[in-house]
C-alpha cells in the first residue's frame, strides 16, 4: 500500500477503500495517528510542513520509523523529527505498571505453552503478533525489580492501624493447578496517609504463614500498631496476638454476613437490622447495653446468632476505644476488599497464573500504583485526630527487641 502520510485525508481514504487487500480498520487508525502527529509537531514547530513563517520555532527533519503494537495489530509509524528539540507523540506514553504487568503475565503464559484459547485471543487483541522469550524476560525483569523494591522497602515511623486480608488465586505448578493465598497488609501511617505495606503469596492461609508474614513486617520497621483489623480467620487471629500483641478488631461486615447465614432467609433482614443497632451507638458503654438487649431479643428467634454475638462482644467493639471520627474506617476490611476487587479484575483475564512470581508481579504492580496515588492524595485520617493516640503510658512500655541482621535478611528476601 502507498505511504498514506504523503496524502491528504480524502486521498488516503480512497486509496484504502479501493485497495485489493486493504485492512480498513488498521489503516484508518494509522491515518488518524498520522493526523495527530502532524498536528502536534506543527504546533511544536510553530508552522505546518513546508510553511515559511517568521513565527516558526523549529524546522522539520524527516521521519523516524517505529513499530507500535495496538489492539488492531502492529502499526508502522513514521514519527516526525525536528532539527532542534525533540518530539514524542502523546499517544505513545508508556503503559501503566499494572497494564505492563498484565501483558507480562499473559505473554509469559503464552510463551511457556500453558495458555488457553482465551489467553491466545487476548494476546491477539493486544496486537502482539509474536512474543519472544527474551522480550517477555526483559519486561518481567523490569517489573520484578520495581515490585521487589516496593515489597522490601523500610517502614519508617509508626502505623497505628493495620488491615490484613487474603485472596485465593489459582497458580500452575508441576502436576497441576493449586489454590494459593495472596495476602495484603494495608496500614495508616501516623501522618494520616494510608499505605500498602506488605504483599506475599503462601501455600495456604495458615497460622504459620501469617506469623512469618507479620514478622517480616516487623523486620522492615513496622511499629506502633494499636489495632489490627481482619476477618475471623483463627490462624490470623492467633498470629496477631503472638507477633503484634495488639487489640484485634473483627470485621463487622464479615460478621454480619456470617450471622445471616445462621438463620432462615425470612429472618435475615431482621437479624441484620438488630445487629446494626449495636454499631450505631454513640459510645462503647451504649454499644454494650444495646448488644445485651439484642442478645436477649434474639435468644428465642435466633439462638445461635445470640450466642455468637455475645461471645464476640470484645472483638466487635474494639474500634470504639479509638477516636470517634475513625470508627467508620476501623469497623471493617472494606478498604482492602476494594483493592482485592481490582486484583480480581486482572485475575479474571489471566485465569491461571504461570507461577508465584507472576502473581506477585501483577498484584504488586497494581498495589504499587495505588500506593503512589494514596501518598500524593488526601490524607485518609487527619493528623490532628491521630496526634493523641500514643499516650505517655505507651511511651513507658518496653519496646520490642530489634531483629538481628540475619533475621532481617531472612524475612525480607524470601
Amino acid at each position: 500500500m502507498a505511504d498514506l502520510s504523503s496524502m491528504n485525508v480524502s486521498e488516503a481514504a480512497g486509496k484504502m477503500l479501493t485497495g485489493e487487500h486493504a485492512d480498513v480498520l488498521r489503516e484508518a487508525v494509522r491515518l488518524m495517528l498520522i493526523e495527530i502527529m502532524e498536528g502536534e509537531v506543527a504546533e511544536l514547530a510553530g508552522g505546518e510542513r513546508y510553511e515559511r513563517s517568521a513565527e516558526r520555532l523549529a524546522q522539520r527533519n524527516g521521519y523516524r520509523q517505529r513499530q507500535w503494537d495496538t489492539r488492531v495489530g502492529s502499526l508502522e509509524l513514521a514519527i516526525p523529527r525536528l532539527r532542534s528539540g525533540s518530539y514524542f507523540p502523546s499517544f505513545l506514553e508508556p503503559r501503566r505498571r499494572s497494564e505492563q504487568a498484565l501483558v507480562a503475565v499473559v505473554a509469559e503464559a503464552y510463551v511457556n505453552g500453558v495458555s488457553t484459547r482465551k489467553v491466545e485471543r487476548l494476546v491477539a487483541q493486544l496486537g502482539i503478533e509474536s512474543m519472544s522469550r527474551s522480550t517477555v524476560s526483559r519486561l518481567c525483569r523490569v517489573l520484578d525489580e520495581q515490585v521487589q523494591i516496593f515489597r522490601c522497602r523500610p517502614l519508617e515511623g509508626r502505623y497505628p492501624y493495620l488491615w490484613l486480608d487474603a485472596k485465593v488465586e489459582r497458580v500452575r505448578e508441576t502436576g497441576g493447578v493449586r489454590h494459593k493465598a495472596l495476602v495484603v497488609a494495608y496500614a495508616v501511617h501516623e501522618s494520616g496517609c494510608r499505605e500498602v505495606i506488605g504483599i506475599d503469596v503462601g501455600e495456604a492461609e495458615t497460622e504459620a504463614f501469617w506469623r512469618e508474614f507479620l514478622r517480616g513486617l516487623l523486620a522492615r520497621g513496622l511499629d506502633g500498631v494499636l489495632l489490627a483489623v481482619s476477618d475471623a480467620h483463627e490462624g490470623l487471629k492467633k498470629a496477631i496476638a503472638q507477633v503484634l500483641g495488639c487489640p484485634w478488631q473483627r470485621c463487622t461486615v464479615h460478621f454480619l454476613r456470617d450471622m445471616q447465614g445462621h438463620v432462615h432467609r425470612s429472618q435475615q433482614q431482621m437479624v441484620a437490622a438488630a445487629v446494626r443497632q449495636v454499631f450505631a451507638a454513640e459510645n462503647g458503654a451504649e454499644a454494650r447495653t444495646r448488644l445485651a438487649a439484642v442478645v436477649a431479643s434474639l435468644e428465642t428467634a435466633a439462638p445461635k446468632v445470640a450466642l455468637l454475638l455475645e461471645a464476640s462482644e470484645e472483638e466487635l467493639l474494639a474500634f470504639m476505644s479509638f477516636p470517634r471520627e475513625h470508627w467508620p474506617k476501623l469497623r471493617s476490611t472494606n478498604p482492602l476488599e476494594r483493592l482485592n476487587k481490582e486484583i480480581a479484575r486482572r485475575s479474571d483475564v489471566v485465569g491461571i497464573y504461570p507461577n508465584d512470581a507472576s502473581l506477585i508481579r501483577l498484584a504488586g504492580a497494581l498495589l504499587l500504583e495505588q500506593n503512589d496515588e494514596w501518598l500524593v492524595g488526601r490524607r485518609y485520617l487527619s493528623g490532628e485526630s491521630l496526634a493523641g493516640l500514643y499516650g505517655a503510658q505507651q511511651a513507658d512500655e518496653p519496646k520490642r527487641p530489634a531483629p538481628s541482621a540475619r533475621e532481617v535478611v531472612l524475612l525480607t528476601t524470601r
